[in-house]
């Protein structure tokens, strides 16, 4: 016997606000990059609960590098009827035979900067010249914020629309220059329909803990008893949003956004890193104290802000979860699986 799935009430939320798009993919065949990372196992997790319950018929082949290594993940996804894993990387692997309807590509390649630009250039066209021959007609690329490079600190938030761009000449730009390379090579196949995801900071089940990001670093802080430690003054500005809203702003991107028209992906509150902090501590673990790196410096703080507007008034996305809830939905998965089960 079965538990039931741990993510179910986000799984039915992510249908609940995706109802009326599914038909769009009835009977569809879609190749998946980046399945096993934070965007990929979320589209899965979402298509495979709408695919089960509302009988679309689809059909997903998964690239992946480690084919065991994903079924020990997630072998509910891996095993499942629907899915079918193909081995390989964006930018080595044998493509599968026939027409497909959809490519959702959500990989990406980190190493130096070097490895980090052109492997993920390389990948992006690679998957292009394959949707291409295939017939895709529909497809999602999960770009980046970091498209637009440092946002100016009297600037409140940055919209589709910003001119900035990274830093040609600084290494330390390789991931932004490469995704906004891959976007551009995304307009050179109208054919393939791709629909862009610009994403910023988020917060959920499957999210990497060891990794750069605050929100993760502080949630494993608060799991393994405290103090949260904020490795600078506190001061920069982000907004979060959780992973099941996540995946209703993907799917409705992808069935609903205008092919070639790129989407910022993110939370609605402005959140300084240190608030950040302090609500984790609240919300996981109130014994934990905060700790501060560095004392904060005069001046505007850094930011890394998105302006949702045009996801909002043409999609009608919202932020339905708080990032007060989305802490607590984290961490009671962290607590009570350190797996996914089965549905």
């Amino acid at each position: 016997m079965h538990r039931a799935h741990p993510l179910a009430d986000d799984l039915d939320h992510v249908l609940a606000h995706t109802d009326a798009l599914w038909d769009t993919l009835r009977g569809s065949r879609l190749f998946v990059t980046g399945g096993s990372g934070f965007f990929g196992t979320w589209l899965l997790e979402s298509l495979l609960w709408a695919n089960d319950r509302l009988g679309l018929g689809v059909r997903v082949e998964v690239l992946t590098r480690n084919p065991e290594q994903f079924m020990v993940k997630v072998p509910h996804l891996a095993e499942h009827s629907a899915v079918s894993l193909v081995c390989g990387d964006q930018v080595e692997f044998v493509a599968p035979g026939g027409a497909f309807d959809v490519l959702v590509h959500a990989a990406v390649e980190y190493g130096t900067p070097r490895a980090t630009f052109e492997r993920n250039v390389l990948g992006t066209s690679r998957l292009l010249t394959f949707a291409e021959q295939a017939g895709v007609t529909r497809s999602l690329f999960t770009s980046s914020g970091a498209v637009y490079g440092a946002q100016p600190r009297d600037v409140e938030r940055l919209s589709e629309d910003f001119a900035g761009a990274p830093a040609l000449t600084d290494p330390a730009s390789a991931y932004g220059l490469a995704k906004r390379s891959s976007e551009h090579l995304a307009a050179l196949y109208p054919s393939v329909g791709m629909r862009i995801a610009r994403g910023f900071a988020f917060v959920g089940p499957y999210m990497p803990l060891d990794r750069t990001g605050a929100m993760g670093n502080f949630l494993a802080d608060a799991l393994g008893g405290g103090p949260i430690r904020v490795g600078g003054d506190g001061t920069p500005l982000r907004t979060y949003l959780y992973a099941a809203d996540l995946a209703i702003w993907l799917w409705t991107i992808l069935l609903r956004g205008e092919a070639g028209r790129p989407y910022n992906v993110g939370g609605a509150a402005i959140l300084s890193v240190r608030e950040v902090a302090e609500r984790v501590a609240s919300e996981v673990n109130p014994n934990a104290s905060v700790q501060i790196a560095i004392p904060a410096e005069p001046g505007l703080p850094a930011r890394y802000v998105p302006d949702v507007d045009r996801a909002r008034n043409e999609l009608g996305l919202e932020s339905w979860i708080g990032v007060d809830e989305a802490i607590r939905r984290t961490a009671q998965y962290l607590r009570s699986t350190s797996h996914p089960v089965s549905a």
